[in-house]
């Protein structure tokens, strides 16, 4: 029982809370190495890469460790269509992450639980109850946290925390300035959650029928590599960008393909396959106080006011999903209970039955 509790529970949660961290920290990482001139197309293209190269054994183990389904054409193009949402995303986002900064990324990313559970909804993966306490509310925690995305996108408000250093990127700068693309770095952000959050449940659908994270999480780096290779082929025009000589690129392509694309991809499939995409999507808004930490700390952003009241805001809406979708799963778990406990009761009563007969 102890060790099933940790399975299920425990471990799940201190996965889904390192691969908060650690993306977070790659965040930051991909932002000083762009600082310094290295492309984001091509910062893409080799964090699949690595990831594709470290990846290359598992089909092999996978298959000889137990038994799986045959890998056909069907799950093959499923993945495919996985890594081209995947690697869009990945593009969308840090394109929006050079526009701003990784604490925008993060405030914003706080819209996936209620973009995951809209879609969880139409896909018939979650259902809804309006006259339901917990259904209400997870409707309202959702529109809370769309309000709260929306309020750190577009309210700057004055400085909590002030950097010295003029060259440092500013967390929040004029909203139409020459120097600022503060809007627009939010919209390729929301467009990129949005993508994540399609993503979340369509791996989970492919894990249903293919239950091998590993062996799904290579080929799904191997198509997002040879897709985003495609993109930045037509999109990089420079062919100097694809040379990497500075120690910062090369660490940021490293951890981004090892901890990034490889670990936490294999890490949010695996709690796809357990725990289902929403749950999965509760750990978004834990990255923005380690993206405002880090932030400050690494690249001297300056914390302001609007990031703290929308993250507050969007932080409120998730806990709100989260306290509903907990209340739905204790009830489930108390019905499962007490139809266990009922079947338990039956085959006692059938001999009973076959006593009175006799006599």
């Amino acid at each position: 029982m102890a060790g099933r509790y940790f399975y299920r529970d425990i471990l799940p949660f201190t996965a889904m809370v390192t691969a908060e961290c650690t993306n977070v920290g790659l965040n930051t990482l991909f932002k000083a190495a762009t600082l310094r001139g290295m492309s984001y197309y091509v910062f893409v293209v080799y964090s699949y890469a690595v990831a594709t190269l470290l990846l290359l054994p598992s089909p092999f183990f996978s298959h000889r460790m137990r038994g799986l389904p045959p890998l056909n054409l069907s799950i093959l193009f499923k993945i495919f269509l996985l890594g081209l949402i995947g690697s869009l995303s990945q593009i969308v986002g840090f394109k929006g992450i050079s526009y701003s900064s990784p604490t925008l990324a993060s405030a914003i990313s706080n819209l996936i639980p209620a973009f995951t559970y809209i879609l969880a909804i139409i896909f018939r993966m979650e259902t809804i109850s309006w006259r339901s306490s917990t259904s209400q509310a997870k409707i309202i925690g959702t529109i809370v946290s769309i309000s709260g995305a929306f309020v750190v996108t577009l309210y700057k408000g004055p400085p909590i925390i002030l950097t010295s250093s003029q060259s440092s990127i500013s967390l929040h700068q004029p909203l139409f300035s020459s120097q600022s693309n503060w809007v627009m770095g939010g919209i390729f952000l929301t467009v990129e959650y949005l993508l994540i959050t399609c993503w979340y449940i369509f791996q989970a659908q492919i894990m249903k029928e293919y239950p091998a994270e590993l062996v799904v999480v290579f080929f799904y780096n191997l198509y997002a590599a040879i897709i985003s290779a495609l993109v930045a082929f037509y999109a990089e025009t420079n062919s100097s960008a694809w040379r990497v000589t500075q120690d910062v690129a090369l660490i940021s392509i490293f951890c981004s393909g090892l901890f990034g694309s490889f670990l936490s991809t294999a890490i949010h499939t695996w709690g796809l396959r357990l725990k289902g995409p929403v749950y999965v999507a509760m750990f978004k808004p834990l990255s923005i106080a380690i993206a405002v930490a880090m932030g400050v700390v690494f690249l001297s952003d300056t914390l302001h006011v609007g990031s703290v009241i929308g993250a507050t805001i969007i932080s409120l809406g998730f806990y709100a999903v989260m306290w509903g979708k907990t209340r739905e799963e204790m009830g489930q778990d108390e019905i499962c209970s007490l139809e266990s406990a009922s079947t338990q009761k039956v085959p006692l009563l059938q001999p009973q039955k076959v006593e009175e007969t006799l006599e």
